[in-house]
């Protein structure tokens, strides 16, 4: 299973991109949420759950996606080197 970094940029395998704000806990279940934002149009803050953000992506119902993960964690290089 993939590893969750809050504040991470994601990319999501139909090609947008999310930054991980936190973890919610429900407060009856205690099941976890990731809580995750979108960085494109109005930023919308959106819930999952944990298992099914970190889960592989369906190669049944996408078989032409290349990404492994349903979200996948970018490596973001700064551009001031010095």
């Amino acid at each position: 299973m993939n590893e969750l970094k809050i504040k991470g940029v994601y990319k999501h395998f139909k090609g947008d991109y999310y930054i991980v704000e936190d973890i919610a806990i429900h407060s009856e279940t205690r099941e976890k949420y990731v809580v995750y934002r979108a960085l494109y149009g109005n930023n919308e803050l959106y819930i999952r759950p944990y298992d099914m953000f970190l889960s592989e992506v369906d190669k049944n119902k996408y078989p032409h996606v290349n990404q492994k993960y349903r979200f996948e964690l970018q490596n973001i290089d700064s551009v001031n080197k010095g």
